[in-house]
């Protein structure tokens, strides 16, 4: 049977210029690859080792790019090795089928949402009435299913996330702080359950995950094995579990680690590449 590998992006595989963590001497710093370009600018990177990794990883596995970041931005990004035949968006949102949202997902996602928490336009006036001007920079909505702030993160106050966490909770929200990002996202929308529901197309025998935030928690605890870098909001935390390998690596070279877990996993499955691989 064949093994699915579904992973966060952003600060797991790929890197923005100011997460790298490029802390070895400059001649001895990794060679990089660019694989998004944002504004006719270089954007995201993984070292070229991790493009190889990548590269061997679609060859043996099912490899899901799962992120919280809505379609459009997701189709900016370009990943070495082969096309993925699916890829989770907008934190479980939408479920892409050779780059195509699968609308019978959407429509299941959007109805229990509908059903279970406060409607995105409490939030978002919410966040629009009680953020400080003063350290948010953009306030965006993505793909109408969650919000999110971009801050300052120097000037932010960190007391208003938690107040903001504890207010979202009570509305069937939840909170996550990523880099300059502060994310309100309902709680039914998951990864995992986007994750899931590849597994039964593809009739995956092990699942396997790696992420930093909050919101890869979920998708961490339902994957049969996870990792999490040495950086990031589950690390700040202490996040843990019997399944879950908590990685020392920080910055680009912890993309690279994961990689490498991901495919002595794979190979050590003896698994066989099934759709989508």
């Amino acid at each position: 049977m064949p093994v699915l590998v579904a992973s966060d992006l952003d600060r797991t595989l790929i890197y923005s210029a100011a997460a790298l963590a490029l802390t070895m001497p400059d001649a001895r710093a990794p060679r990089l690859l660019c694989v998004e370009v944002h504004e006719s600018r270089p954007l995201s990177y993984m070292t070229e080792t991790a493009a190889q990794l990548l590269t061997d990883l679609g060859d043996a596995a099912v490899f899901v790019p799962t992120t919280t970041r809505t379609r459009k931005q997701y189709q900016r990004i370009n990943l070495p090795g082969p096309e993925p035949t699916y890829a989770i968006c907008a934190n479980g949102g939408h479920l892409l089928v050779d780059g195509v949202c699968d609308p019978d997902w959407h429509a299941q996602v959007t109805a229990r949402l509908a059903d279970e928490c406060a409607p995105l336009a409490e939030v978002q006036e919410h966040l629009l009435r009680a953020a400080d001007p003063v350290w948010v920079r953009k306030q965006r909505v993505a793909d109408d299913l969650f919000a999110y702030l971009v801050v300052e993160r120097e000037l932010l106050d960190e007391d208003w996330v938690k107040e903001l966490a504890v207010w979202s909770e009570n509305r069937g929200w939840t909170v996550s702080l990523q880099g300059r990002k502060i994310y309100a996202v309902p709680k039914p929308l998951t990864k995992s359950a986007a994750m899931r529901e590849i597994a039964r197309r593809t009739g995956a025998g092990l699942t396997l995950a790696a992420g930093d935030s909050l919101l890869d928690a979920d998708l961490l605890l339902a994957a049969d094995r996870g990792w999490r870098p040495g950086h990031g909001e589950l690390a700040d935390t202490g996040f843990t579990a019997p399944s879950l390998r908590a990685l020392p690596d920080r910055g680009v070279l912890a993309g690279e680690r994961i990689l490498r877990e991901f495919l002595g996993a794979v190979r050590g499955a003896g698994a066989v590449p099934g759709p989508g691989a």
